[in-house]
């Protein structure tokens, strides 16, 4: 396996590609216009997102593949690994990346709005894909990015540069949303086996010996990120997937209180709790009861 490439900054990654640095915090490129590259899996210090047009083969994202499609977007966040193995042979690239540094958001709205954009913590399988009109609008807002870096640096220039990517990713949160949309299917499919996994985890007796499923468990059995999962089930049934496994919890305890003789201290540890009092104090918060004042009510 190759060696993974350190790249914290704007300028490192523009060396590396061979392009001049306009801003050492924000950079667009057109990979068309570029030398022939090595492949190169890199350490991220900064936000990318890449627009590819044509398949060019197998990329790890973390440790995962994915072969990028025609018009797929991909969100690279600072702290991710992203790339294809140097496999010896240049190529020529095709498609743009944006870059920005997080230093370009300080003390600005997005700054304090990034964690809203989850789809830069999305895994490989959760590549936002275009529609043509899509591809249009996000090369809108390249272009203007890419103009703002051909005027002189002046005290307007980090403010056009960080509304027009705002003004970008808002404009991915809407495709998402379309693609949520358009894959009903897929999503229902999705929901139908969390549904299943749940089931069979408490089934089996995996949460008493394993404690409580908790999300990041639960998307890695789907193949998906934990945030992905969970804003498809907020998009679908309106609640995360936190939110869902507690439903599932508050479920079988209810049925437990109601229809067997078990103490309230053996359902919360059969329900994967390691104390009793954190299982009490879910069951009020979700039923506006005690598991005892529960149980009282159906005796009663």
């Amino acid at each position: 396996m190759s060696e993974i490439i350190k790249t914290d900054s704007i300028c490192a990654y523009n060396e590396w590609a061979g392009v001049e640095t306009l801003n050492p915090l924000v950079s667009f490129i057109d990979f068309s216009k570029v030398k022939p590259l090595h492949h190169a899996r890199k350490l991220y210090g900064f936000y990318a997102v890449f627009l590819k047009d044509q398949s060019c083969g197998e990329l790890r994202y973390g440790r995962r593949y994915y072969d990028y499609q025609d018009g797929t977007l991909i969100f690279v966040a600072p702290g991710q690994v992203f790339g294809a193995e140097d496999d010896g042979e240049v190529f020529q690239p095709s498609g743009y990346v944006l870059l920005f540094h997080p230093d370009l958001l300080r003390n600005t709205p997005l700054g304090r709005a990034m964690r809203d954009y989850t789809f830069f913590s999305y895994d490989t399988n959760e590549a936002l894909h275009l529609s043509e009109r899509e591809r249009h609008i996000v090369m809108e807002c390249f272009r203007k990015v890419e103009c703002e870096l051909q005027y002189p640096v002046d005290k307007h220039s980090k403010t056009l540069i960080v509304d027009n990517i705002k003004l970008f990713l808002d404009y991915c949160t809407r495709f998402y949303d379309r693609q949520f949309t358009t894959r009903d299917n897929v999503n229902r499919d999705i929901l139908v086996r969390f549904e299943r996994l749940l089931d069979d985890y408490f089934h089996a007796g995996n949460a008493a010996r394993l404690g409580l499923p908790n999300v990041r468990y639960c998307a890695d059995k789907l193949n998906l990120s934990a945030n992905y999962l969970s804003d498809l089930l907020r998009k679908e049934v309106g609640h995360t997937a936190l939110d869902y496994i507690h439903g599932k919890v508050l479920e079988i305890a209810k049925s437990e209180i109601a229809s067997t003789e078990k103490t309230i201290s053996e359902i919360a540890y059969g329900l994967g709790f390691q104390y009793v009092q954190h299982f009490t104090r879910l069951f009020k918060r979700e039923a506006g009861c005690t598991p005892s004042d529960y149980r009282a009510q159906i005796v009663n």
